[in-house]
């Protein structure tokens, strides 16, 4: 059974969004202010990173990182150069 789960973060006066589809292979999806700006496949359980750039003067790459399970889904947020990593809210809706 397929479930959909959602994660919030504002950086640097950007909405970051990423919703995490489970199943038998599970989806990742992240936004940048509404936009799609990345997309990842995973197998059951594996984690999975998925670097995107936000729009600003030059770009300026992030990454997510997405534990779908076991259990509910986990998700961190990782900005370079300190790349420290910073749980995202989930969003319930």
């Amino acid at each position: 059974m397929r479930r959909r789960h959602h994660f919030h973060i504002d950086h640097a006066g950007h909405s970051i969004s990423v919703t995490v589809q489970t199943g038998h292979t599970s989806i990742v999806e992240v936004l940048v202010d509404g936009k799609e700006t990345g997309y990842a496949t995973t197998p059951h359980d594996r984690p999975v990173a998925v670097t995107v750039e936000l729009p600003s003067d030059p770009p300026a790459p992030v990454a997510v990182h997405v534990t779908p399970g076991p259990g509910m889904p986990r998700c961190f947020f990782a900005a370079p150069p300190d790349a420290e990593h910073q749980v995202m809210s989930p969003r319930h809706y």
